[in-house]
């Protein structure tokens, strides 16, 4: 898991965007239109890094359509002192 975190949190493209997304989802579930809204971001933008972070077992959605929410996963919260060393690297980088 170590490696993923890694890879989609700090050397891919798009991994500042979802440094983001895990510190805002940190506070509490949100949906996109949420997330979007409070980034600033683009909802599609949104919708496309949740979709590759579901993807790889980092979050989970609870709900459906609209108010569907994405929280952490158990295996995230397993690796939270990697998910937190990694996003403390990234910011401290900017």
């Amino acid at each position: 898991m170590e490696g993923v975190l890694w890879y989609l949190l700090a050397s891919s493209r798009g991994a500042k965007t979802r440094v983001r997304l895990l510190r805002a989802l940190e506070h509490r579930p949100q949906n996109a239109n949420q997330l979007s809204n409070a980034l600033e971001m683009d909802y599609s933008t949104i919708r496309h890094h949740l979709k590759i972070l579901v993807e790889n077992n980092i979050l989970q959605s609870a709900g459906n359509g609209y108010g569907e929410v994405y929280l952490f996963t158990e295996q995230a919260k397993q690796n939270w002192d990697t998910v937190e060393r990694i996003l403390n690297t990234v910011e401290g980088e900017e």
